[in-house]
């Protein structure tokens, strides 16, 4: 896993969204100011210092951020309570310094002071990343360890291709939990009580799939 990570750090080839910048720097000595300065209908992350591009999702992903989301929402509504849910893109200033801002594709924040007119200010209670062949790497090994050490409670990773969720409780579970596209997965923040149904998503969004096989 260190080897991936450290791969991660350091990109084959200069991300597409530094040619916008004035000031050409090394990866890994970019900042906040860099990231804002990056015109705003081009999507990027800053991790580390270092920016990555983030590629347009396909239609598998946008839905089920969607069905995610709206899922989550409504629940949260239901219940009441200080939690917000939000969905990409939206900037997280996950380590509180200037060389990380990351754009996280569902995220539920519970402390309403992390919430400032530019994106959220520290880690999320909670973080869904849905897997594409451009961020896999990414989501499953720096972003999840980002995650971990900021203080984020709990992280899914959603994989459209191999149609499982992976369930990383950092408060009371060592060794993730995986479950099927077949099922409902409990949140851990809400203790179980919220369980997304993803085997209710699947068959909305089987046509899907069912195209890709003939």
């Amino acid at each position: 896993m260190k080897k991936d990570v450290e791969n991660m750090m350091q990109p084959d080839r200069v991300a597409e969204a530094v040619t916008y910048l004035a000031e050409k720097k090394k990866q890994g000595e970019y900042t906040i100011s860099d990231y804002y300065a990056i015109p705003e209908d081009v999507r990027a992350e800053l991790i580390d210092g270092v920016i990555y591009d983030m590629a347009p999702p396909l239609s598998v992903h946008q839905l089920l951020s969607a069905k995610i989301h709206g899922y989550l929402a409504r629940y949260i509504e239901k219940k009441g309570g200080s939690c917000i849910p939000f969905f990409a893109p939206i900037g997280v200033q996950l380590d509180k310094d200037d060389k990380t801002i990351v754009e996280p594709d569902i995220l539920i924040v519970c402390d309403r002071n992390q919430i400032t007119r530019r994106g959220i200010y520290g880690a999320p209670d909670f973080v869904i990343e849905i897997l594409s062949e451009s961020t896999k790497k990414k989501d499953s090994y720096l972003k999840l360890m980002k995650y971990q050490n900021a203080g984020v409670r709990e992280y899914w990773l959603v994989d459209p291709e191999k149609k499982k969720v992976i369930v990383y409780d950092f408060e009371q579970e060592e060794i993730p939990k995986i479950y099927g596209f077949d099922t409902q997965v409990p949140v851990g923040i809400f203790g179980g009580e919220c369980k997304v149904d993803f085997a209710e998503f699947y068959e909305e969004i089987r046509f899907i799939y069912e195209k890709e096989e003939k």
